[in-house]
């Protein structure tokens, strides 16, 4: 248990003052604009004290918005909601990491106000009323490029410690990974050299940026996805060609996205270690990796970080306990709560949106009480 109390220092000087995380989490209770709402500001302000807090995802363009009640940062405009977020997020000593993305083929033509999704290709996504999206133009490819790095200026210039590239749960950066979503025969698809080549780009003008406007230690983190089940579609195999390939980048951390920690991989049988475990066997500890799944306990937890990773990340945990970390440093391990109660969901300041999100999509898997 000691071990994810200790801080942790990047190579680039910034010390993070323990190794949990608050994992990124829809909160669909934006403003229409992408501004955020006092909702979600106390919603974070409550949850502040963890090392790091990774932000729902915010677009980096009007085109990359994948639901009602998201976040952007797709405008200078909203570089004073991009402010608050980032205080709300710093009340306590949590370090703000902004995750930026673009929803690619996984929004639909309603929430873009009548304007087509677009995607690696013009490949529909295997789920019930997915839009056939359009092939991005290698303009559009090299703007999308550039959104990324205007966001990452805007989160510097509101004050967040850091910012996630989400190249996970099937969105654009992944779409160009994945040779289910991605059927190009240009420099941005085919082999997976190429199918690496939007995320690595992407990647580099970020660091570019940072480099150009941080005046302090500022993150770079990447998020991913380590299979799809899709037919073809992304394997481990892939995945570890893409960590070796991070791992060489100018990146701070790494954030693998999955539902179990430890879990084997489902579609690569080649291994019957944990999926985590093999990414860690290739990254030789050039990176720190955050990994997360169904973490709940102090031993799960300390167990995780003894098995190589550097921090771990909590997603349901901290809804239902926002208090987790002040109860441990307090001894009071007895009175975590493990279920949810839909009664004190207001309470435990979770947005209105956001209940009614956790009750429809997530009833399953939220262990209400």
């Amino acid at each position: 248990m000691e071990k994810f109390l200790e801080p942790y220092h990047f190579s680039n000087g910034m010390q993070i003052n323990n190794r949990i995380v608050m994992a990124p989490m829809t909160t669909q209770s934006s403003f229409f604009d992408g501004s955020v709402t006092t909702d979600e500001l106390q919603f974070y302000r409550r949850r502040s004290g963890v090392g790091m807090i990774i932000t729902a995802v915010a677009n980096v363009n009007s085109r990359g918005k994948g639901f009602e009640g998201e976040l952007s940062a797709a405008d200078d405009r909203l570089l004073p909601s991009l402010t608050e977020l980032a205080g709300a997020i710093k009340t306590r000593g949590s370090k703000a990491i902004l995750q930026l993305f673009s929803a690619g083929r996984m929004t639909n033509s309603k929430i873009l106000r009548g304007v087509q999704p677009q995607s690696a290709s013009a490949i529909a996504a295997v789920r019930p009323q997915a839009e056939i999206p359009a092939e991005m133009t290698n303009a559009e490819i090299e703007q999308l490029i550039v959104d990324f790095g205007k966001a990452t200026r805007r989160a510097i210039l509101a004050g967040f410690d850091g910012v996630e590239l989400h190249g996970a749960n099937t969105y654009l950066l992944q779409q160009f990974f994945s040779p289910h979503s991605n059927r190009r025969h240009d420099k941005w698809g085919g082999n997976l050299k190429n199918r690496l080549r939007l995320p690595l780009a992407v990647v580099e003008e970020a660091h570019q940026v940072i480099r150009r406007y941080a005046r302090h230690p500022f993150l770079l983190g990447y998020r991913f996805s380590p299979e799809e089940i899709e037919t073809p579609g992304i394997r481990l195999t892939d995945t570890l060609e893409l960590v070796e390939a991070l791992a060489s980048s100018p990146l701070d951390y790494l954030h693998t996205s999955l539902g179990s920690a430890w879990r084997p991989a489902l579609q690569s049988k080649e291994s019957p270690l944990p999926i985590n475990q093999q990414i860690l066997t290739v990254l030789q500890q050039r990176k720190p990796l955050i990994v997360v799944g169904s973490l709940a306990t102090p031993i799960e937890v300390s167990k995780t970080i003894s098995q190589g990773a550097t921090f771990a990340a909590m997603g349901r945990e901290l809804l239902r306990e926002p208090e987790w970390l002040e109860k441990i440093r307090a001894g009071q391990t007895e009175h975590l709560r493990y279920q949810l109660d839909r009664q004190e969901m207001d309470e435990l300041d979770i947005p209105k949106a956001m209940q009614y999100f956790l009750e429809t999509n997530f009833a399953e898997t939220m262990d209400f009480s």
